[in-house]
């Protein structure tokens, strides 16, 4: 099972990058191999996990990845290249007289002085890996290349039964067409990723991934609030006195005719459950609730008027 990030810096869920950054600082001059005192090679091991934490941590977009997909699945999603790609430790190095090289030394190309942009300090990342009988040495590695972004339209009926979208990309004047799956349940405002269809990498590097965001096309009918559905119906106010019965849509093509109870307030929501859209679990569903309103007539005839005012002298 993957390590908690949180547990590994020692902060709370909802920790404010101060406080992040405090905790990282405050165990880097622990764990840092040139300055932790005892077994070197534990250290080294703890340096990793706090570094590994922190590049996430720190970094408000992999911090809400990792809080959505938890540590099991983020592990899964995405690589440690992802995971230190744009991350910036040499300022906490400085302040506390260490050399941030130790980075490219235990974690390869992922460390050893990247800056805020995510570029390699010096234009060129850098390896150590080893070199046969001269032993260790620095040698050269190609980039990864960039990744790309899309907004894709999604209706409601395409996040209740799942589709495929088809995307073209323009890669060095050719187009590419890439057929992204969206499963059921999948709600707007989620990200996806495509390993491997961002931008070619320099100098022949891997290329960078595409990542997919959704936005939701509104329906005429319904309104969406997370997996539940809801729908107005308007009543007449001697309806809603004596009760009657409405018919109501589903996403799903059916109707159905619901009861509504005599003396029944405007505003009242009724649950038809599960005609909600399915979670992305796949076994269960949200709710559609029916809105009812009750319309106040504007222009009475005399003889309404008057029949009311019957009715308000019988207290009504």
């Amino acid at each position: 099972m993957a390590e908690d990030y949180y547990q590994i810096l020692g902060v709370n869920r909802s920790a404010t990058p101060e406080e992040i950054k405090k905790a990282y600082r405050k165990l880097a001059l622990k764990y840092h191999p040139d300055k932790a005192k005892g077994d070197k090679r534990q250290a080294e091991e703890m340096f990793k996990k706090i570094s590994e934490a922190y590049a996430v941590l720190s970094n408000p977009e992999k911090r809400r990845d990792y809080d959505e997909y938890g540590s099991q699945a983020f592990k899964q999603k995405f690589t440690q290249e992802d995971i230190f790609k744009g991350s910036d430790f040499g300022d906490i190095f400085g302040d506390l007289g260490l050399s941030d090289t130790i980075l490219g030394r235990i974690f390869g190309s992922l460390g050893g002085g990247f800056g805020a942009s995510g570029r390699p300090r010096g234009g060129r990342t850098r390896i150590f890996r080893y070199g046969g009988p001269e032993g260790f040495g620095p040698q050269p590695q190609s980039m990864r290349g960039n990744d790309l972004q899309m907004e894709v339209p999604i209706t409601l009926h395409e996040i209740a039964a799942g589709t495929e979208k088809i995307v073209a990309l323009s890669k060095d004047g050719q187009v590419e067409k890439v057929a992204v799956k969206i499963p059921p349940g999948t709600l707007p405002g989620k990200r996806l990723r495509i390993s491997g269809k961002g931008q070619p990498g320099p100098m022949g590097g891997p290329p960078g991934d595409l990542y997919i965001r959704l936005r939701e096309v509104e329906h005429p009918v319904f309104k969406r609030e997370g997996n539940d559905l809801y729908v107005d119906r308007h009543i007449r106010f001697t309806e809603a006195t004596l009760g009657t019965k409405v018919t109501i849509p589903t996403l799903d093509g059916k109707t159905m005719s619901l009861k509504v109870p005599p003396g029944t307030q405007s505003h009242t929501k009724m649950r038809l459950k599960n005609y909600g859209l399915p979670y992305a679990n796949g076994k269960t569903r949200g709710d559609q609730y029916v809105r009812i309103i009750v319309d106040t007539p504007e222009n009475l005839t005399k003889k309404q008027k008057a029949l009311l005012e019957e009715l308000t002298k019988e207290g009504i």
